[in-house]
């Protein structure tokens, strides 16, 4: 799902970042209910000082940093990881439009939870206000006019690795949508939380994100928050430890490995998503910055965002006043950070911190 972040001055306020689990590398996510993403919360800011701790969550510093990226040679080494002959990220050839050009700014200091929030934290919400997610409701048949009625049920979307080799033009292929998916059955009818409380929630649209940080006190982060928190306090590293994705031959995150959609080699030790916190935590102590699954960003989608010079010159930026995407013009999304743990350099390497996601704010 996401992070909630809470701010160092106003009303408490919460930062939720939710992590969807549709990787944003490749051909465009299709939107509709039923064809994108599920996500999790876990980003929050504070009224009190840097001094003291917050329950679960650490101090972010102010200051200013380099936004944006990766280099040439960082998306080098990712390619340099592939076999002849296998599949590659469409960002690692043509580069992340998206996310460039890189630009300096600044943002105040802030509080960020720890980890990304877990089935255990939603639970907690959920029984306290009795609060239904969008995947829970029936949907409204008018807001999906072409869709087909039997889907019209409330669901959402999970990852099904196919048996046979695909390629890589068809997300369908990998993705279906599923009638009675939700946070609490994150697999399907059948599926329970069962051994998963300790798993970033999943399943959760944007306005449940933003329920759950209201809810919580806090807000969603700002992408511009999420960036200067992922890279834990050092300038110029692809990923939150550092310059390489392995280290001491070792997986920092919980990626794909393997042959993608189908075959997951779970080198990282798991195949799917992992409890929060199974990595090591970056320099300023967040875990999960990177992979396992996408967080929400309270910022507006759009392409061209960092090349409008009206917001990376400001500071504290909290991106545009509305979405736009090309591919799909009609689609509201929000910015999506951090990948999952479907990120490969065969379909999509955005595990690197300055790349940016996207997500339709009802899936």
């Amino acid at each position: 799902m996401n992070r909630r972040a809470r701010s160092s001055t106003g009303p408490k306020r919460l930062a939720c970042l939710l992590a969807a689990l549709l990787p944003g590398c490749g051909p465009s996510e299709p939107s509709s209910k039923g064809a994108d993403e599920s996500v999790t919360p876990a980003v929050a800011t504070a009224e009190t000082g840097s001094s003291g701790d917050e329950a679960g969550m650490v101090w972010i510093p102010g200051g200013e940093f380099w936004m944006g990226g990766p280099d040439d040679a960082s998306i080098s080494a990712v390619r340099s990881r592939l076999q002849p002959g296998e599949p590659v990220c469409s960002g690692l050839v043509d580069g992340f439009r998206d996310s460039g050009p890189g630009h300096r700014v600044r943002v105040d200091g802030f509080w960020m939870d720890r980890t990304e929030v877990t089935n255990e934290e939603f639970e907690r919400f959920t029984r306290a206000t009795g609060y239904v997610t969008v995947a829970e409701r029936k949907p409204d048949p008018a807001d999906f006019p072409d869709a087909d009625p039997a889907l019209l049920v409330p669901g959402s979307v999970v990852f099904h690795p196919p048996a046979e080799p695909v390629t890589h033009e068809n997300p369908l292929a990998w993705w279906r949508y599923v009638p009675g998916a939700d946070w609490r059955h994150p697999d399907g009818p059948g599926s329970s939380l069962g051994g998963r409380m300790r798993h970033p929630v999943v399943h959760v649209a944007f306005e449940d994100a933003e329920a759950f940080a209201r809810w919580a006190g806090k807000r969603l982060p700002t992408e511009a928050e999420w960036e200067r928190a992922a890279r834990g306090g050092v300038e110029g590293q692809p990923y939150p430890w550092g310059n390489s994705l392995l280290v001491d031959g070792r997986w920092q995150c919980n990626a794909f490995q393997g042959t993608f959609p189908g075959g997951d080699s779970g080198d990282d030790g798991f195949r799917g998503c992992a409890p929060v916190g199974s990595y090591a935590a970056n320099g300023y102590g967040l875990l999960d910055m990177s992979g396992n699954v996408w967080e929400w960003c309270s910022d507006w989608y759009r392409p061209d965002t960092y090349r409008l010079a009206s917001l990376t010159s400001e500071s504290n930026p909290k991106g545009p006043p509305t979405s736009f995407d090309p591919d799909e013009p009609g689609v509201r999304k929000r910015v999506h950070r951090g990948g999952s743990f479907l990120c490969s350099a065969q379909y999509c390497s955005r595990f690197l911190v300055g790349t940016r996601g996207k997500g339709a704010v009802d899936t």
